[in-house]
């Protein structure tokens, strides 16, 4: 390849970022450009990821090279072979995909009123649907079966109803299908919090339009961006890899030893993680975190502080060993371990070490009271440490009374819990300016490079032969969307007037781009609910019901665009034509949301007493209703008191402008001195690690650490190719043999099926704390 050649490309991506950026090779068998500049992907490639020795794996010396940057990944570690003959829409993907999206928005929407908050991971419905893909690749008859009774003439229709053999594409638009469906959809939140806590009851058609509205209201803002949120080479979005490598190994080179040496790695490792997981999750949750420490000495409060961490809201888990991958894993707390760079593992557990010392300075030096109140909560306090009573200071319309609050006081939060606060707004203004600072340029220059028609990105050279979804598609479900949510505001009684859905979505358009860049490169997911609920306070005080509104149009259209772009990641990945793509989405997005508004009423009306006790029960609980509400009362009733310019939190909002200043000290050292690495630092995560250890179990947070580094930097410098051939599909095994236990562990001994199982306690199911340090709420 001629060298101005190479430095056109080396340009026409990003200079910074947890990979580093740039041309990973130099030989015209991979990449060529045509006369536009355009990248074309040579077809005559035939070595795969699961190859022991590929040329462009070799560096100078003859000996593989780790995987640095991102022509890395998507050269080296994603397979670029396609077949465009293979059908995509037959009757298997279909049956499938509408089945197990039934099956996964049913059980997410369970999961969402469980004790502990579950959910159905993409990982589970990809296993499931492959095996249940092969049972009907055996089962129906079809013109290549290979029994001949099951043979039938080769027409369109058979075609239609067994192509052949289950192929990668009916795989992957089953998977998206599936899990499009499976996610909770926000709305529900606030027709629960309405139908629980104030007595409204929304039309059954206003509830199916404004959840429809506000689901695929996202997709068509994350089309429309999706030249320069999805195609470019740097969007990498390291949490598909493991995803990515499983499809690969479950369909390409089946017949090939080296690959079914992988296929048999896999699954070895997820039925060994299928058996060990019950003895942490059930017979012996000791192992959930092991602390020397609390074993040590158990009566002491600041050991269990510091060092406890295996139950919820225990401690802060400092050196504590975890052997429960539910937690350790990506399922967990946990970023994933063994498939997000370094670097952003290594901004997150720095910042970390700041969180446990933010946390323990501010509650012994009592800051904002936090004696009174538990070290780790996410409640609302009275002074005196009792709960806060939310709905004695609202009047009959469920706006806030000031005579009422005047006798009930302002609340408070635990100081752990502000210092959340001050974190999760930090890392919403370094969000913005690390991005303007470090990939706005070459934002703009993927924007030109589109808008010319060349082509960026091997894996999108490859797409060329698909047809793609066209502009107005987009458009088209934007505007209809925006028409239901205009129209439900108003005959929903929301209180949030025309004006305040505008400005909500265009909060959720300025900020897509921030979100999902960091989220592409990083694997962290800047979370901007926060800043968009403070806006809701400022600009529509005094009401919950409306914060709640703002925040479902503001917020989760923002969420819900983040999930299309990286289900179009995925699609590029694995060569799923666009049109499928956008179908499968939108469908599983209108089949979710109308099985959980029905679930939702069915579980409300049978569980009501239950849902809105505090502690709940061990099978059904209203814990995240409980918060969904609190904040909407905090910010939506209270914001303007608590958080404004003298009030007592008012370090809360104002942390959105910190936040702003704190990637410009990295990027000045980088320009002057680039060699001290500071280019390494992805800041919005180092200041939303504030209160990173505030809630749930912390256990994990020290072996996860430990193995991250041995991932991410020992397999991946000095074992590069079994990093390349396994480190991936090690992750997808784990994570998936887990998320199918804990799946068998619900509905048999959990409680799902309606009926808890306890195991008995014995010296590694102790009664207090599991990890036996000293009990202290």
């Amino acid at each position: 390849m001629p060298e101005e050649t190479i430095e056109n490309l080396v340009q026409s991506l990003p200079a910074q970022g947890s990979l580093e950026r740039g041309l990973s090779f130099d030989d015209k068998r991979y990449l060529e450009k045509d006369a536009s500049g355009s990248i074309e992907a040579v077809s005559s490639v035939h070595e795969e990821v699961y190859d022991d020795v590929r040329a462009i794996d070799l560096g100078e010396d003859g000996k593989e090279r780790p995987i640095e940057t991102d022509i890395d990944v998507a050269t080296r570690l994603i397979s670029l072979e396609d077949d465009p003959s293979l059908p995509a829409f037959t009757l298997r993907m279909w049956f499938l995909g509408i089945g197990l999206s039934c099956f996964g928005a049913v059980l997410g929407q369970i999961f969402y009123f469980r004790p502990q908050t579950i959910f159905v991971s993409q990982l589970f419905l990809q296993i499931i649907a492959y095996l249940l893909g092969l049972v009907m690749e055996e089962v129906l008859p079809g013109p290549f079966h290979p029994i001949e009774r099951m043979r039938t003439r080769n027409t369109a229709f058979w075609r239609f109803v067994n192509p052949g053999s289950f192929n990668l594409k009916e795989h992957v638009a089953i998977t998206i299908f599936s899990t499009t469906a499976a996610e909770s959809a926000l709305a529900i939140s606030i027709f629960a919090a309405d139908d629980l806590y104030y007595g409204i009851q929304p039309n059954v058609g206003v509830g199916i339009f404004t959840l429809i509205g506000s689901q695929l209201m996202g997709y068509g803002l994350g089309g429309i961006m999706r030249s320069f949120l999805v195609y470019p080479t740097y969007i990498v979005f390291p949490n598909l890899l493991p995803t990515v490598q499983l499809f690969d190994a479950l369909h390409r080179g089946k017949k090939i030893f080296l690959q079914k040496k992988r296929v048999k790695f896999f699954w070895s490792i997820f039925i060994g993680i299928f058996v060990w997981e019950w003895f942490p999750e059930y017979i012996a949750p000791t192992l959930t975190g092991i602390s020397i420490f609390c074993l040590a000495k158990r009566d002491s409060a600041w050991f269990t502080r510091i060092f406890g961490g295996a139950a919820g809201n225990e401690g802060l888990g400092v050196f504590a060993f975890c052997f429960d991958w539910n937690y350790v894993g990506s399922g967990g707390g946990s970023m994933g371990a063994l498939f997000t760079p370094i670097s952003t593992q290594l901004s997150l557990y720095f910042g970390t070490a700041i969180c446990i010392i933010a946390f323990c300075a501010c509650y012994a030096a009592n800051i904002w009271e936090g004696q009174n109140f538990p070290f780790l909560s996410q409640d609302l306090f009275y002074q005196n440490g009792t709960i806060y009573d939310q709905l004695s200071i609202l009047d009959e319309n469920f706006r806030l009374d000031p005579a009422k609050l005047a006798v009930q006081g302002l609340p408070w939060y635990a100081s752990s819990q502000v210092l959340t606060k001050i974190g999760a707004n930090m890392a919403i203004g370094a969000t913005i300016m690390h991005v303007i600072l470090w990939y706005g340029k070459d934002i703009i220059e993927v924007i030109k490079k589109y808008r010319a028609g060349e082509t960026y990105d091997p894996h999108l050279a490859k797409m060329k032969v698909y047809q793609e979804v066209p502009m107005w598609w987009y458009i088209a479900v934007f505007v209809a969307s925006f028409a239901m949510a205009m129209a439900t505001i108003y005959t929903g009684k929301s209180g949030l007037p025309w004006w305040g859905l505008i400005v909500g979505i265009i909060m959720s358009a300025i900020f897509l781009p921030f979100v999902i860049t960091v989220y592409a490169i990083t694997g962290f997911v800047p979370n901007v609910q926060n800043l968009i609920q403070i806006l809701g306070a400022a600009i529509l005080p005094g009401s919950p019901q409306t914060n709640m509104y703002f925040t479902l149009y503001g917020y989760n259209t923002l969420d819900q665009a983040r999930g299309l772009i990286r289900d179009l990641k995925m699609g590029q990945y694995t060569k799923l034509p666009p049109r499928v793509t956008f179908t499968v989405q939108c469908i599983g997005a209108i089949i979710g949301g109308l099985l959980n508004y029905i679930i939702m009423k069915v579980i409300i009306s049978s569980h009501r007493e239950i849902l809105l006790d505090v502690q709940g029960s061990n099978i059904w609980s209203g814990q995240q209703v409980q918060s969904f509400n609190s904040d909407a009362v905090s910010w939506g009733a209270l914001g303007n008191l608590l958080f404004a310019p003298g009030g007592r939190y008012a370090i809360v909002p104002f942390s959105i402008i910190i936040g702003l200043a704190v990637p410009v000290p990295f990027w000045l050292i980088h320009r002057y001195y680039p060699k001290l690495g500071a280019k390494n630092v992805i800041t919005p995560i180092l200041c939303w690690t504030l209160g990173y250890l505030s809630v749930g179990i912390n256990s994990s947070v020290f072996t996860t650490f430990c193995l991250s580094v041995f991932s991410q930097y020992y397999l991946r410098k000095y074992r590069p190719r079994w990093f390349r051939k396994y480190n991936f599909l090690l992750s997808a095994a784990l994570d998936g043999g887990t998320q199918v236990m804990v799946f068998v562990f619900t509905f048999a001994v959990g409680g799902g099926s309606g009926k808890v199982i306890n195991m008995p306690n014995w010296a590694l199911n102790p009664t207090g704390n599991p990890d036996y340090c000293l009990r202290l709420t």
